[in-house]
């Protein structure tokens, strides 16, 4: 499909690659890796044709259509949000009007004979081309990507203009999803979603018809998604045909040889360097000394990636909390018109790890000022439990940095004396090396302020942590430093997160914000979503989960009441389920009707003389016209319900 041969190219000094040969094939789904700043963005670039390399060539087919998403900086104005992602069906658009305006034309009594005959027979292919492109689902399909990515129906309608720049960025995905190119470039996709949008993107990158390059520090996303990665490192690319996790298996033991390669070269040379400066000014070794100075320069010298330090330290000693770390009854919050949080109850324990999910803007944020005592309820107690030590990281906890102090100072104030010496180690493992380390936190990009907050967060005593998308900005490795510390923490925590990988490997517990309501699910994010799916099931079996630490309580025995509405909620579930049913039967039997008039129609246009009166031809094609949208419309809506249905029946 794309290839690139023979390429190099630099900036300045540094060279991202050099003399390299690489293809992608159709329908590959490829996670381009490769530590910051070895050039992904930059390759992503050039294979959308927005850079060029300094030398060699990238060829791709002449046909050949692709759709870049980058990581930000997309905007969209003067629209609805549902009209801006429609653009990117702007061919069928195209022939939606010309199709309108056909029929006005063949509507027209005053057109000629010889007209009439060449309009119909544009019109025959126009509307041939629109149906086989699925013209008539154009609607479903906008509705079902805006809808998969987090666009509620009141907000399609919704100017552009309002969006922010994470929706804006949204939108640009939808827009790329909706047009379906042959390449899909994305750089950063999950960056602006939130758990839910991720995991529908998930399954539609599975499901895409054609070649997908990615750049993700989402680990769980890589592995869901890719077929292969892509190793961007040393100025070349090297293939690995797996997911994420293999890959990194497969990563370090090539390192390993490579490193044990190396080696080996090593003190081969040394010992041929020996000989020469040993041997260098006696006559009778002359030869042989020339002849291994020579060897030497014809030595290809094997290049290592330095080697990444894995950071393990605990945290710093705090005293130990009560059994009841927090706990809010009755709670509301309101910000005007808008209640976020209506009656929430919320008893968390010591030991508890709480994932908060939800889409953006249902109160996640909210919850955790509330629990954090930094921003009051409107209504409602919130109480602290006895000995509880708190951290508190805010989505703009890199803002709150003092622009003064240098990054280690950033660290070291506020830290206790027995941390001091894992600083370093500290900084390093969030990226920040050498003369790093003496820059001034003002000056710092959004990344690094965000990274150098985590690093401080981690070396500061609590038994209580809330943490408000600490994953943000994170590569890869810093996120597993930071996760690897969480993991070992042995306090309480309630974060929020957008990283399945994240949410998985941390929460014991799942609540879910929204609709004013807090509700909590014991386990696993994964069990969670079981739980979700098989809400409609009276009877279930245990979902999936790690290991169960205690057996079940016993189920209580029901009372007459209990049964009686157990019966009754089943009778309801029932005659839900043969409503939707029925409903689906019916809207087949429509299409069905629909589908034998059109056929009775065309019969009739087929005719030698149909259109020799063109009074009489006209409404006979306005009622074809009429009934082609209309089965159109009831596919729509037949394949909305069994979607429904199916989902129902499981």
């Amino acid at each position: 499909m794309i290839q690139l041969q023979d390429v190099t190219k630099a900036f300045g000094e540094k060279t991202l690659l050099e003399h390299v040969t690489w293809q992608v094939g159709d329908r590959d789904r490829v996670g381009l890796c490769g530590p910051n700043g070895a050039g992904k963005t930059t390759l992503l670039k050039m294979l959308a044709g927005l850079d060029e390399p300094d030398s060699g060539a990238i060829q791709r087919p002449n046909a050949l259509t692709f759709g870049y998403l980058p990581q930000d900086g997309l905007s969209h104005s003067g629209r609805t949000v549902v009209d801006e992602a429609s653009l990117a069906l702007k061919p069928l658009l195209e022939l939606k009007a010309e199709m309108h305006a056909l029929e006005e034309r063949l509507g027209d009594a005053g057109v000629a004979e010889a007209e009439h005959e060449a309009l119909l027979h544009r019109y025959s292919e126009v509307q041939d081309r629109f149906r086989l492109s699925d013209g008539y689902q154009i609607e479903l399909k906008v509705a079902t990507v805006l809808r998969g990515l987090g666009f509620e129906p009141a907000v399609q309608d919704q100017l552009t203009d309002h969006l922010s720049g994470g929706w804006q960025m949204r939108l640009a995905l939808a827009k790329l999803l909706l047009s379906e190119p042959d390449l899909l470039l994305l750089d950063e996709p999950t960056n602006h979603l939130d758990l839910e949008a991720r995991n529908w993107l998930e399954e539609y990158l599975v499901a895409y018809p054609h070649a997908v390059i990615l750049v993700s520090h989402d680990r769980y996303f890589l592995d869901t998604v890719v077929t292969h990665i892509a190793d961007l490192s040393l100025r070349t690319i090297t293939d690995y045909h797996c997911n994420y996790s293999k890959y990194l298996e497969q990563r370090d033991a090539r390192l390993e040889r490579l490193r044990e390669a190396k080696r080996r070269q090593d003190e081969e040379v040394q010992r041929v360097e020996e000989f020469i400066n040993r041997f260098r000014y006696q006559a009778t070794k002359a030869a042989q000394v020339q002849s291994r100075i020579k060897m030497l320069e014809k030595v290809e010298r094997i290049e290592v990636p330095p080697e990444r330090k894995r950071i393990h330290f605990q945290f710093p000693a705090s005293a130990r909390s009560g059994r009841m770390v927090l706990e809010l009854k009755g709670v509301r919050k309101a910000y005007g018109d808008k209640v976020v949080l209506d009656k929430v109850d919320l008893h968390i324990e010591r030991g508890d790890r709480i994932a908060l999910v939800g889409p953006n803007g249902a109160g996640k944020s909210t919850l955790m000022r509330t629990l954090s005592g930094e921003e009051p309820a409107d209504a409602g107690t919130r109480t602290e439990g006895h000995q509880v030590v708190m951290q508190y990281f805010a989505q703009d906890e890199a803002t709150r940095l003092d622009p003064s102090l240098t990054v280690y100072e950033t660290l070291s104030a506020g830290s206790p004396h027995t941390m001091v010496p894992a600083i370093r180690n500290i900084l390093g493992g969030f990226l920040f090396s050498g003369d790093d380390v003496y820059k001034k936190a003002g000056v710092l990009s959004g990344g690094e302020r965000t990274r150098l907050a985590v690093a401080r967060m981690l070396l500061r005593p609590s038994n209580t942590l809330l943490l408000d998308e600490p994953t943000n900005h994170l590569d890869i490795d810093s996120k597993e430093v930071l996760l690897d510390a969480l993991a070992d923490y042995g306090g309480t925590l309630i974060f929020v997160s957008h990283d399945r990988y994240f949410v998985e490997r941390l929460a014991t517990k799942i609540v879910e914000v929204g609709h004013g309501r807090a509700r909590m699910y014991p386990g696993t994010y994964e069990s969670f979503l079981w739980s979700k799916s098989h809400a409609h099931e009276k009877a279930v079996v245990a979902p999936p989960a790690r290991k169960a630490k205690a057996a079940p309580p016993p189920k209580p025995v029901q009372t007459y009441d209990d049964r009686k509405k157990d019966g009754a909620e089943k009778r309801k579930r029932e005659r839900a389920f043969k409503a939707l049913k029925d409903r689906v039967a019916d809207l087949e039997a429509r299409i069905a009707d629909r589908e034998k008039a059109i056929k009775d129609v065309e019969r009739e246009m087929a005719a030698p003389d149909f259109y020799a009166d063109h009074e009489k031809s006209k409404p006979v094609l306005a009622r074809h016209q009429a009934l082609m949208w209309e089965v159109g419309e009831l596919l729509s809506q037949w394949e909305m319900l069994q979607a429904k249905f199916e989902s129902s029946a499981d």
